[in-house]
This record gives structure tokens, sequence and C-alpha cells, in this order.
């Protein structure tokens, strides 16, 4: 076999890894946001990704975004979907939009009545497909319990979220944990590239989120605030790789 030229070695080698699940940190944020649709091996957390050349690789062709389809509104609205995620056993789940933000008192509302809420407006999320952060929140220990397993998703997961004339298929890349008394990690949660408050968005991604309460009560930590959230709650993010007429 013809070896590889020192250069391309260095590259492939730099390029090799895997990311983890766990809590979040800015190495791992900065690497799920620089990954492509197509689940390209990204660099371990905590190192430094290897510099970028100009010169492109004999052969390489870059993996395309998926593209927009025109039911997508033009302003990025959030606008009621269904999902599904076939690894939790979910289908045709309702997913109500409303103006607000993750888990407030509009959001519980909607959760108590058994289906999923997508906060958007300023303070919450984009919509299905759109480039952003696609927000959905669930109950995980009450009314149907419909995220009680969300924790057991792992990367490479698949969430299909069906709008309009289009179904929006996400991968799940990582895990995160919101402390609901730190400003600054509630900003991260809802950011519009989740983890990297004030990054301007390129791509489309989509954050499941539900209460941690088990874990923190389990661990002695029963505080919670006005609606009833625990301090943490469980972030599943992942990324838009496809997309398919409905």
């Amino acid at each position: 076999m013809r070896a590889l030229p020192v250069v391309s070695l260095v590259a492939v080698l730099g390029l090799t890894g895997a990311l983890g699940l766990g809590c979040a940190g800015p190495a791992d944020d900065a690497a799920l946001a620089a990954e492509s649709p197509a689940a390209a091996p990204v660099a371990p957390t905590g190192s430094t990704p290897p510099a970028s050349s100009s010169t492109p690789t004999p052969g390489a062709t870059p993996a395309p975004e998926p593209a927009a389809p025109k039911d997508v509104p033009s302003d990025g609205r959030a606008r009621d979907a269904r999902m599904s995620i076939p690894e939790l056993g979910i289908a045709d789940l309702e997913v109500r939009s409303y103006v607000g933000w993750t888990d407030d008192a509009p959001g519980h509302a909607i959760q108590n009545t058994g289906i999923v809420a997508s906060p958007t407006g300023p303070e919450g999320g984009t919509g299905p497909g759109g480039v952003g952060n696609y927000q959905v929140t669930g109950h995980r220990t009450s009314s149907s319990r419909i995220f009680e397993f969300l924790p057991d998703l792992g990367r490479g997961d698949r969430v299909e979220v069906r709008a309009g004339r289009t179904v929006y298929v996400y991968e799940v890349r990582r895990t995160r944990i919101t402390s609901f008394r730190d400003p600054a990690s509630l900003r991260a949660q809802r950011a519009a590239v989740p983890g990297r408050p004030g990054v301007e968005p390129m791509r489309a991604m989509i954050t499941l989120s539900t209460c941690r309460t088990p874990e923190d009560h389990a661990e002695g930590n029963y505080w919670s605030d006005e609606f009833d959230n625990p301090e943490h709650r469980i972030d599943k993010i992942g990324v838009l790789v496809r997309t398919r007429p409905a």
C-alpha cells in the first residue's frame, strides 16, 4: 500500500477522535459547533483543534449542509411539529411552540398536558430545521413522563421532527448539564449555538431538555425555582444531518 505523505498523515491523525457524552465544557462546545453534518470526527475534549490549511486535500469533497426546504419560514420562527425518537419508543409526539424561554410557566403548562414544549421569541429558539438552536422541553418525572428515558440517548441516536411537508433528521452528538441557579449556564443552554452565547449560528441544531430531579435528590439537592425546576437539567444536543419529504 502506498505510504501517505507526511503532511496528509499528520492531518489525518490530528482529526482522529471521538466526542464523548458528559458535562459541557468550552472545548466541547467549540468542537460541537465546528462539526460537519456528516458527523466528521472531532478532537478529544480539551485538545486544541488542528490548524486549517488553505490547500485542499486532493480528491476531498466537503460534506454538503442539508438544504433548507422551501417550507421553512424565512424569519426562522418556531412552528408546531411532531417528533419521533425511535431509540426511546417515541412516535408522532406533539411539539407545541410558544413565545418564552425554557421551562417557564407557559412551558410547564404545555408539558403538564403530556406533550413537549418549544420556546421561541427573543429568549427562545428557532423553529424545526431553522439555523440556530431548536429547543424542546419535556417532563421526566410527572404528567406523561414523556422524557423519562431522555438521559439514555447517546451519540448517534436520531431525532426526527416533522413540520409542514418536511421531516428534519437530527443526530445526537453530546450531553450538557444546565444549572438553573447559574445565569451563565442558562444563557449557554438557550444560546443560538448551544453552549456558546454570542456566537453567530451557522447551522441547524437541537436541544432536548428534561429535569435531573432523581439525580439531584439522590445527591441531597432539593432546590427548585418558582416553576418547580430542580437545579439541574439534562440537555441532549444534536445537529441536523438530513431532510426528507414528509
